[in-house]
């Protein structure tokens, strides 16, 4: 398998051989980002404040950090961003990817440079905090307006889709927070609403896929 790919959208992927899974979907990596976190995670928290907390689950190629430090901008909202990435790319694998050359930003460099486990200023309106460790670890007493739910799929990560996480997430939720993740699994669905989420299927992309936004009661 190659390590890099370009999605049907045109923006690369890559593909991590110790979960034989690509990064993004191959149908597209930026459509993805844009549907899932972006639309129905972060515009449609914008709709009740303006200085959102966020925490991601998978920093990987750092696209969806990129899209929200964009969106931030475009938006004038404040957006402090922790993402956890127990197995960070290396930077010749940051080298293979495509994303300033389509956004028309070299911001995805700046992402990848930032030193783990400080808070950073990449833009007035967007802060990054990249923590090298497991969702099982993660510790800290941060309660967050927002999750991005991007694990590997269940068939790679079976422990990160459980009610037993899902109770842990929960922890760093603020009520009424929202949980995103392209993932819709009937056993998913039903792990989230085992400890209290409210679950709804939304529309996917690419015309069938559905995907979930759980909102935290």
């Amino acid at each position: 398998m190659e390590r890099v790919r370009i999605t049907d959208d045109g923006f690369t992927t890559l593909f991590s051989s110790e979960f034989n899974q690509h990064y993004h979907s191959v149908r597209g990596a930026l459509d993805e980002t844009q549907r899932v976190y972006i639309e129905l995670g972060l515009l449609a928290k914008m709709q009740e404040t303006k200085a959102i907390s966020i925490l991601e689950l998978g920093f990987g190629t750092g696209l969806n950090a990129l899209m929200t430090a964009l969106e931030a901008e475009k938006q004038q909202i404040k957006i402090h961003y922790t993402s956890l990435e127990p197995f960070p790319i290396s930077g010749e694998d940051v080298k293979l990817l495509n994303f300033q050359n389509g956004l028309g930003t070299d911001l995805i460099q700046k992402l990848h440079e930032v030193n783990w486990n400080e808070s950073v200023e990449i833009t007035p309106n967007f802060t990054l905090k990249k923590v090298q460790t497991t969702l099982q670890d993660f510790k800290e007493k941060a309660i967050f307006d927002l999750v991005y739910y991007d694990a590997f799929a269940p068939s790679s990560q079976p422990e990160l889709w459980t009610a037993e996480i899902f109770a842990h997430v929960a922890t760093f939720m603020k009520k009424g927070a929202f949980l995103t993740t392209y993932c819709s699994k009937t056993v998913v669905r039903r792990a989230m609403e085992s400890v209290g989420f409210k679950v709804e299927k939304h529309s996917g992309i690419w015309g069938k896929r559905e995907v979930v936004r759980a909102i935290w009661q």
